[in-house]
This record gives structure tokens, sequence and C-alpha cells, in this order.
């Protein structure tokens, strides 16, 4: 009969859900794009993966409709928010790792598209340091989401020949961005994460030399069903911006008085949308 030690010593085995055999004791983790929030832009693979899974290692910001998708897994919120972090980054990172090492599927669902101001690059470093298989599954994030939604390519003939995605927040203080290359007229430039900085963002970009007249369109809750958008001008846009509680882009460029803003009762407030109406007849007749 085999001592105590002996036991001890065996490798670690996880029954699979149904009765489906046993699998080895290190699982793999697959870092998911949960898209924007609406279920319908996730990826036939993001689905799969989500169907797979025994634990989701999800943001604040996935959507409890996707989360519903995978009723069987057990779920750990790691949301991030300005000022409150449930986990550090490199807690999460291990955290995967853990989970990994006890033979798990492992889910890690996050909001966009992993690789884009996501870190989703620091969570594959993190597994693959740890000798855990981690793939990557990339979802709809959000400017092309919010584009689209509202009419408004990013890259349009004639007006729009480039996009730049940057984000508004720094780890200590304030963004410290090309501004010169991000003034040049004919380009949009989306800021993610930019709304308590939205000010000192217009600043900088018309001190650099863009007009103050160049179209911004900022869109709250892209893809949901409280999505919310609102039209102005490079030199409105911290007016714009007051009051928005949700997750938000700042785009900026003359493509974006494409946009079509919504006046339905309840989709946007009376107010605003009265000033993204002005503000397109601004725009339109180059006031």
């Amino acid at each position: 009969m085999a001592s105590p030690s002996d036991r001890k010593a065996e490798p670690r085995l996880v029954a699979l859900r149904g009765g489906e055999g046993v699998r080895p004791a290190v699982g793999r983790v697959t870092l998911v794009g949960a898209g924007p929030g609406d279920p319908d832009l996730l990826t036939v693979k993001a689905l799969k993966a989500l169907q797979a899974a025994d634990v989701l290692v999800h943001d604040g910001l996935v959507s409890g409709e996707i989360l519903d998708l995978a009723p069987q897994a057990r779920r750990i919120d790691v949301a991030k928010r300005k000022s409150r972090h449930t986990l550090p980054q490199d807690d999460i990172n291990q955290l995967l790792v853990a989970l990994a090492r006890e033979g798990l599927e492992v889910v890690r669902l996050k909001g966009g598209d992993p690789f884009l101001f996501g870190r989703g690059g620091e969570e594959l470093s993190a597994c693959r340091e740890a000798g855990i298989d981690c793939t990557v599954v990339p979802g709809v994030t959000a400017a092309l989401a919010a584009s689209a939604g509202a009419g408004a390519p990013l890259t349009h003939r004639g007006n729009a020949q480039a996009v730049t995605f940057v984000t508004g927040h720094a780890a200590h203080g304030e963004p410290d961005l090309d501004w010169t290359a991000l003034a040049r007229p004919n380009q949009t430039v989306v800021v993610y994460m930019g709304v308590s900085t939205a000010g000192f963002i217009a600043e900088r970009l018309t001190a650099a030399g863009r007009a103050g007249s160049t179209p911004a369109l900022v869109v709250e809750n892209a893809s949901r069903a409280d999505e919310r958008r609102i039209l102005t001008t490079l030199a409105g846009l911290a007016t714009a911006t007051e009051g928005l509680k949700g997750p938000a882009l700042l785009m900026v460029g003359e493509a974006m008085a494409m946009a079509e803003i919504p006046t339905i009762s309840g989709q946007v407030p009376g107010s605003v949308a009265t000033a993204a109406v002005f503000e397109v007849q601004n725009v339109s007749s180059g006031q």
C-alpha cells in the first residue's frame, strides 16, 4: 500500500464534467475578446471557448448576456474601475496560472479585444513563462462597433486616410502622445479611456495644429441598448463628455461628421439630442 507521502507525489487529476474521464494536471488559458457588449458581436470561436470553459475570469464591462452563454462555468470577477482594482494585474496573472495548474479550462474574458488596451499581452507572457498553454481569440474592439453603429467610418476616401488608436489614460499622470502627428488633418484619432482627460486632449491637439472645428464623436456604451452618441467638435469635446458614466470613446476626425445621432425619446436625452443636432448643423455648414 502506498504511503501518504507517495500519494502526495502523484500527479493531480481532475474529473471532467459528466464523467468524460480525467484531465491532465495542467489545463490551459484562452484569452477571449468579448467585444463591446452586444453578444451578437461575439465570434463563433469565442462562443465555443465559452461553452467549453470550466471557469470565467472576466472583466466588469463584460455584459451579463455574454456571461450567461457559459452557465456551466464558475465566474470570477476581476473588474477594474478607475482608482479601484478588484485585483492588481500581477495577481490576475497569477490567478490564471493557478487555475490552469488545477487542470481547468480557463477563459479570460476581456471586453473588446484582448490585445487592444486590454493587457492581454501581459497575461499571455505570464502564462508562457509558467509553461501554461495559452491561446488568444480576437474580439470586436469598441471603436469598430461605435463607428459602425453611428455610420461614421474610421477611414474614408478623401478625408480620413489613416486611423490611430490611443489611450487617454496613463499609469502616471496625463498621456504622453505624439500630439504633432495626431494633429495632422484627414485622419481619425480614436481615444480609449479618455473621458476624464477630454479637455486636456482637446487642448493638446488644438495647440499642435488641429482645427477646433474638427468634428468629434463621443460614444458611450457602444453596441449596448443604452448606447449614447454625442456629435460635437474638438473645441467642444470637454463639454460633451461632462456627466458620462459608462465606458466611452472619443473619435476626432473629418469623417465623424457622417455620424447619425438618434433623436428617439429614451435613446438620447432631449438636451443632448438638441446639442448634437446643433453641432451637426455647424459642421455641415462649415461654421
